[in-house]
């Protein structure tokens, strides 16, 4: 299996979920903060940086706390085409969305290039704008070094596509450990048929938005973390890169304490894959985590974009998941009130955009009906 990469540790910085900094009343990336963090990632021997065009503010954050500050050989960049109608409303928008990316960017050139979220719902669109021909067309102007996809969906057509497009060079897929065996994500299955084909692994979502970074107790017990150990965190980004056909393991790290934790583990060479003791670990996690009721919302806001009424959705899901996972119902509605802000569950009118977007195909209608009656 080649390798696109071998000259960096097996950790990422996704650019996706940056630090944050209110300014003139307004929540912007903070880019100062980040610019710092994206130093302690190079010097600890990190290159490789992930992020979008449909991540607000992201591209341009990365050219001033990254591009514009580093030699452009010193590190790898990958950025994201997205054909969905939320992106793009035509060919010619969503092929213009590479030369926005190069602006914002100022990259010159991208390391990685993938077609984003693919799945059974959005592939006419990839297929109708010829987007796979456009991007091996990029290639060959040296415009991008590599390409791929991210994908949501399931093994059977990750299998198909891989079929269809055998030169894709890397695959993108949400692995972690609560996911490994689940029916809808099957993160499993999907890694076996990306093995299969012979297509290097880039992990997304390995701490799943950040639930498993701070799980339950019975999760934390089975894992036997204590105050003074190894994190949550730590266990979550371990199990994905400890797959042998795992290239690189992405973090959205959000501030300084998230990429000081990552980087005491893997950073500098100092990541160590799970023994078979610690494997043991994870698999009772996994049944701690079977055993409890949650949404399993990964905070990536697809489906906020296009909602008509202004739900935050993720945010109350992410109160919901207190009430589900941890039984604090004071806790839930406080966190609420505190942290949700635009309209109540209840203001749903049911348009079903949101659940087009979801790329954990989540039944985003139902939740909100539930979460009304429970926070509301």
């Amino acid at each position: 299996m080649e390798k696109l990469i071998n000259d960096c540790i097996k950790l990422g910085f996704g650019m996706m979920r940056l630090p944050r900094i209110s300014r003139n009343g307004m929540e912007v990336i903070d880019v100062e903060r980040t610019a710092d963090m994206v130093d302690a990632f190079l010097a600890a021997g990190g290159k490789y940086f992930d992020t979008a065009f449909v991540y607000e503010g992201s591209e341009e954050a990365t050219r001033k706390a990254l591009v514009e500050r580093h030699p452009r050989d010193s590190f790898y960049l990958a950025t994201k085409i997205n054909a969905s109608n939320f992106a793009a409303k035509n060919e010619e928008e969503a092929k213009n969305e590479f030369k926005i990316s190069l602006e914002r960017t100022g990259a010159g050139y991208f390391d990685f290039y993938l077609l984003h979220a693919l799945g059974k719902g959005n592939k006419p669109l990839y297929d109708k704008y010829g987007i796979w021909d456009y991007v091996k067309g990029l290639k060959e102007e040296g415009l991008i070094r590599h390409w791929g996809f991210s994908f949501h969906d399931s093994p059977e057509f990750l299998d198909e596509l891989l079929n269809e497009h055998p030169d894709a060079e890397f695959v993108q897929l949400q692995i972690n450990y609560a996911d490994w065996d689940d029916a809808e994500v099957q993160s499993r299955r999907c890694y076996e048929v990306a093995s299969k084909h012979g297509k290097p692994v880039v992990v997304m979502e390995p701490v799943k938005g950040g639930m498993l970074a701070n799980p339950p107790q019975v999760v934390k017990d089975a894992l036997n973390i204590t105050e003074n150990g190894p994190s949550p965190s730590s266990w979550a980004i371990r199990f994905a890169a400890s797959l042998p056909n795992v290239m690189v393991v992405l973090s959205g790290m959000s501030n300084w304490e998230q990429m000081a934790d990552n980087l005491s583990y893997m950073g500098n060479g100092k990541f160590a894959p799970l023994t078979e003791a610690e494997q043991g670990c994870i698999v009772n996690a996994q049944e701690a985590l079977r055993a409890i009721d949650h949404i399993h919302c990964t905070a990536c806001r697809y489906c906020t974009g296009g909602c008509p009424m202004g739900i935050d959705i993720p945010a109350i899901f992410s109160s919901m998941n207190i009430y589900k996972m941890y039984g604090n119902l004071e806790r839930a509605r406080r966190n609420y009130k505190m942290e949700v802000s635009g309209s109540a569950p209840s203001a749903c009118i049911q348009c079903g955009q949101c659940e087009g977007a979801c790329p954990q195909h989540l039944p985003i209608i139902q939740y909100l009906k539930e979460c009304a009656e429970v926070l509301e």
